[in-house]
């Protein structure tokens, strides 16, 4: 029987607890016949040779079709999708509603949470410390908190790529007891490690890919530590203002600006759907608390994929944005991921996914083209996540050379 809390995740790559992974398909594994259906397209015109199509009124129409056939598939009640590119057009829609109590429909404006997003953002404040000297991504954790197993081992490098092999906090019983009971209450990264801490390590340092929520917990306190400020200060002193998102932000509680969407989840401790939006995001902390908009994210996709600023400046070195896109293989058929980023047939970026929300913010850089989606629900459909069915459906038709196509996976559990 599959518990419930294996589902809770802070944003996802595949699939597998909080901001967590499923266990991984077998390589060359096909998607059920379901998830086949869900992102079956028209045929598209050929991309040129930089891998997307231009979004010509055909094109945007395939667009709009496929969206709201994987939102009446998905029972997604609404969802907002950007594409830019510097020559072949821009795309910005929204469909649906951001409230089924009022029936207010959804805008590319809504502050929306972004989940596992937020590892892109700790990520490079820890990439900035390493830029400046400050530490080294082969240090090994036990040189800044103590109590970690293993953290005479483990690297930094590999809590950054996901390869530490320490449990995922997010999928213990006792802290989706805690949770889903109160969800409005505040937790302590000390008491996010404490559910992580009590299980045993699952593989030796460097062994494995698996995607763990505990990782970028340690990555916080070290950027934290280390630049001596609040990671929250760090991130929008040092990162979002420099980038210019004005509409982004790292809470310390429950603060959801406005206009916001409501958020929709059965993550939840009787398994009934309920509205999340005034649920307290602290239990993700640096691995996805933070909230954005649809034109903020667009800004960062290309940031973070090139470690350049808008302004032209560098966010990240050359040498250091150059070891963070090294992409090793993952369980995932086509998937690689770095230093808290992932290449999918060539996008490179994040997705996120909290109790009620899901994100996706790609960047493909062959095009310099950038997609979006955010939506208000994380409630899977047939064991994929919404935001991936989006994902696959869009870029089947937009760079059907570049298909985001994660397999649908079986519970963890």
């Amino acid at each position: 029987m599959t518990h419930p809390y294996t589902r809770l995740r802070s944003g996802v790559l595949v699939a597998a607890a909080v901001g967590a992974l499923m266990a991984p398909a077998a390589a060359g594994a096909t998607p059920s016949p379901a998830a086949a259906a869900a992102v079956a397209q028209p045929p598209s015109p050929s991309s040129s040779g930089d891998g997307v199509v231009a979004l010509t009124p055909a094109v945007r129409q395939q667009v709009d079709d496929a969206v709201q056939r994987v939102m009446k598939q998905a029972n997604v009640p609404g969802v907002s999708v950007g594409i830019w590119t510097p020559d072949k057009g821009r795309y910005v829609k929204s469909f649906g509603v951001r409230d089924k109590s009022t029936g207010q429909a959804m805008a590319p404006d809504l502050f929306m949470r972004i989940g596992s997003e937020t590892k892109t953002f700790t990520v490079t404040a820890l990439l900035q410390l390493v830029d400046e000297g400050k530490v080294g991504l082969d240090d090994t954790i036990g040189k800044y908190v103590d109590g970690v197993p293993n953290g005479d081992r483990i690297t930094l490098r590999q809590l950054a790529g996901m390869r530490s092999g320490l449990f995922n906090y997010s999928a213990d019983e006792d802290f989706f007891k805690a949770l889903t009971s109160d969800p409005k209450r505040p937790f302590s990264p000390q008491e996010l490690l404490g559910y992580s801490f009590k299980h045993p390590v699952l593989f030796p340092p460097g062994q494995q890919f698996f995607y763990c929520n505990t990782n970028l917990i340690l990555l916080g306190l070290v950027v934290e530590k280390m630049s001596g400020q609040h990671l929250n200060d760090y991130i929008h002193q040092h990162i979002l203002n420099p980038a210019g998102l004005r509409d982004t932000l790292f809470p310390v509680g429950n603060e959801f600006p406005t206009p916001h969407s409501q958020g929709y989840t059965n993550q939840t401790a009787t398994g009934q759907v309920e509205d999340s939006a005034d649920w307290n995001p602290s239990w993700g902390w640096a691995a996805g608390a933070m909230i954005s908009t649809l034109d903020d994210l667009r800004i960062w996709a290309r940031t973070v994929a090139t470690g350049v600023l808008p302004d032209g400046t560098r966010m990240i070195s050359p040498a250091t944005q150059k070891q963070r896109l090294i992409t090793p293989a993952t369980p995932i058929p086509g998937a690689g991921y770095g230093l808290g980023i992932f290449n999918v047939q060539g996008w490179i970026g994040h997705n996120g996914s909290l109790p009620g929300y899901e994100s996706l913010t790609i960047y493909l850089p062959s095009a310099q083209a950038t997609l979006v989606v955010v939506l208000n629900t994380d409630i899977n459909y047939k064991n994929q996540e919404p935001s991936t069915l989006f994902g696959d459906a869009i870029t089947r038709i937009v760079s059907p050379d570049h298909v985001f196509d994660l397999p649908a996976e079986p519970a963890a559990r």
